[in-house]
């Protein structure tokens, strides 16, 4: 079956940010702009078509990624808005695993703002080439070229400017487009055409400067353009187009246009852009996994012709529809009908149906080919990073590394008709949030949910009640602390059962030693000769990870070791999986035990923005709350304070920051890494948790 579009004119992308620098209105301007809308949106008024959760338009923020397709210049642009505040930011790292490229928007006032160069260093891991949209190019402070250099300076990238304004603040009225010359000016209104003229002889000697510049740093990261420019040639538009798309693609350099999407100004170059200079999914290397038959590499090239293999990337609970499950087509196509398997969980699935997604709304689909993003229905074992493929050519792709929790409350139903409602709706919701956690502490007979921030865990107890209908109460938010240890430790683990017929037997020798901070577990397994038989090896590793759930100082889950079976015992007869389970477990609480355990706590990386006449006061309440002022910078007359603080000292920390700045400032919290708590701080968080007065 032919296809509709081409892949060479498919285009995947995600807009992506830090919150307020105008995502949203980005998208909906571009979905007005290519006729897939007939009324802008907005997000003051709650009328985005991306933003329809009942939290995002009472907010006035995006929570969740939603999913949309629109066509630009006989192209077909599947988009993902994503939110840009930090704790959605599994939103962001799962879109950016299955999308080819990225627009990623600046406050042309703020500039680089700290969540900005955290999805920048998500979209780096990925190897997502971007271009960059300097948005609200007309507000008070807004300046083009500081932008730029933050870029550079920040992010450590290669910014190449390919428009420059014309005006700045409230004079800005268009752009200039350094290829080709023109110049577009635009009056605010959406439904009127921008103008295309020739450069006036006012703004011609920027423009001849800016070109000048834009060859001279293209020649640095293209042979072509450089061979070109040492011999003197004229480098035509077209040239100069082909080298920006090459430089993109192998991510060396950035394609930066302006613009304010509010006033309907610089969207539809934007849209030029992603067609001109991002990646189709024939641009981006085969997607590689492993054969579960014999673990062997293998590719699969983005083609029909290859066998089907795609990435489950989402899970959401649609209130009408039940259980939708978003997915990314890398190769082949799958209809209606087929019968699919699930690599990761050893499964087989029928494609009970496929939808277009246009933020809430579907659109029936027969069939989804190479490059598609789509969803579908009546999947109900497959999660966020499963890997759905054809049943003859199984392929295991690479999964979605997610970050741990950093903050938990308990909750408890209000009325035990409630009791079944609240664990029903957690399960969705813990399906559709890899970074949201639900336990239940045996010892105090409470439900813990853990989550990235407050406002996370906020918005999920305001679904609970809004949207599942469930009454509950709620805590106080806690610090999710770790345990570790800081010296090498060699240990036995012995559990040896005798009774009647059959004992129990397993004896281990482990050898335990501290890692640096953020690299989880290792366990590796040294044995010489036949101490121990291998099939009882991974029982050991199970038993160890089982124990580090809990550490010995106050029960909070161990974490950066790396632990090495050595050595160890068996007996032909009594020995048995469970018996090395149980010693493996032993050990490894025995080692942490002499190993001068510690506990860690989750820092936060601060940055705080604020009038000069406070910078005193918040520097103080920062100090007073344990915090590292790192570095003071100014931006225009305001300054920008970046602090780590521990996250059990920030809780609150917003009201605290509006009395201390008449409401003036603003700031944002990120985890940044688990750090040692002082011996006389952990005595207390001891004390407290294992409830001693």
């Amino acid at each position: 079956m032919p296809r509709e579009f081409p892949l060479e004119r498919v285009r995947n992308i995600g807009i992506i940010a830090h919150i307020d620098a105008g995502k949203t209105t980005v998208t909906e301007k571009i979905l007005y702009y290519t006729g897939r809308t007939y009324k802008v949106g907005s997000v003051d008024e709650g009328t985005t078509v991306m933003d329809f959760m009942d939290q995002e338009r009472q907010r006035g923020i995006t929570i969740k990624a939603a999913a949309t397709t629109c066509y630009w210049r006989e192209h077909r642009i599947n988009i993902i808005d994503t939110p840009g505040h930090v704790d959605f930011t599994a939103e962001v790292e799962r879109s950016l695993r299955v999308l080819d490229g990225g627009v990623v928007v600046f406050d042309a006032v703020s500039g680089v703002e700290a969540q900005s160069e955290t999805v920048w260093r998500q979209a780096d891991r990925y190897h997502v080439p971007r271009i960059c949209f300097i948005n609200k190019m007309d507000r008070d402070g807004a300046d083009f070229q500081r932008c730029i250099g933050m870029i550079e300076k920040r992010l450590g990238a290669r910014p190449l400017p390919i428009q420059i304004p014309i005006g700045s603040e409230s004079a800005f009225r268009g752009i200039i487009n350094l290829l080709n010359g023109k110049a577009w000016t635009f009056d605010g209104k959406h439904d009127s055409e921008p103008q295309v003229v020739d450069v006036t002889e006012a703004d011609r000697p920027a423009y001849l400067h800016a070109r000048q510049t834009l060859i001279e740093k293209l020649g640095e990261l293209d042979d072509e353009i450089m061979e070109a420019y040492l011999e003197g040639e004229e480098i035509s538009d077209g040239e100069l187009k082909a080298a920006l798309r090459r430089v993109t693609l192998a991510n060396r350099g950035v394609p930066v246009v302006c613009g304010t999407a509010l006033r309907n100004t610089g969207v539809q170059p934007v849209l030029d852009a992603i067609v001109d200079y991002l990646p189709s999914p024939l641009d981006v290397p085969p997607v590689t996994g492993n054969d579960p038959r014999n673990n062997s590499e293998v590719s699969r090239p983005a083609t029909d012709e290859m066998p089907f293999a795609a990435l489950a990337f989402k899970v959401v609970t649609d209130p009408f529809m039940g259980r939708l499950v978003y997915f990314r087509v890398y190769s082949g196509r799958v209809e209606v009908g087929d019968q699919v398997m699930n690599t990761a969980r050893d499964n087989r699935e029928r494609i009970g149906r496929l939808v277009l997604m246009h933020a809430n709304h579907r659109e029936d689909i027969t069939y989804a080919d190479t490059g598609a993003i789509a969803a579908t229905l009546g999947l109900k074992n497959t999660f966020t990073g499963d890997t759905l493929c054809d049943t003859a050519n199984p392929i295991l792709l690479e999964s979605i590394r997610f970050p741990e929790p950093v903050i938990s409350i308990a909750i408890e139903p209000k009325t035990r008709a409630d009791q079944d409602k609240m664990g029903e709706a957690l399960q969705k919701l813990t399906e559709e949030d890899p970074t949201f956690w639900v336990r239940h502490d045996e010892e105090t007979g409470q439900t813990i949910i853990s989550g990235m921030g407050e406002l996370h865990l906020e918005v999920i107890v305001s679904r609970l009640i809004a949207e599942f209908r469930v009454g509950v109460k709620v805590g106080k938010p806690r610090v999710s602390y770790r345990e570790t240890i800081t010296a090498p430790i060699k240990v036995e683990g012995r559990f040896i059962r005798q009774s009647g017929g059959h004992g129990q037997y397993g004896c281990v020798n482990v050898a335990l030693e501290p890692l640096p901070r953020g690299n989880g577990f290792e366990f590796i397994e040294a044995i010489k000769g036949q101490a121990i038989p291998r099939n009882f090896v991974p029982a050991i590793h199970a038993g160890i990870k089982e124990a580090m759930e809990n550490g010995v100082l106050a029960g909070y889950p161990v974490v950066d070791l790396k632990a090495t079976l050595y050595d160890g015992s068996y007996h032909e007869v009594d020995s048995s999986e469970l018996a090395f389970k149980m010693a493996g477990s032993i050990a490894l609480k025995d080692g942490v035990k002499k190993g001068k355990p510690v506990l860690l706590e989750p820092i936060m990386k601060l940055e705080v923005v604020t009038p000069q006449e406070f910078v005193g006061d918040v520097i103080g309440d920062i100090n007073s709350r344990r915090g590292r002022v790192e570095a003071v910078d100014t931006q225009g007359d305001m300054y920008i304070i970046r602090a780590l603080i521990p996250l059990s000292e920030s809780f609150g920390y917003a009201t605290t920051l509006r009395s201390l700045t008449q409401g003036r400032a603003t700031h944002s919290l990120e985890f940044f890494r688990y750090q040692e708590v002082s011996a006389e701080l952990a005595e207390q968080i001891i004390e407290k948790s294992i409830g001693k007065k």
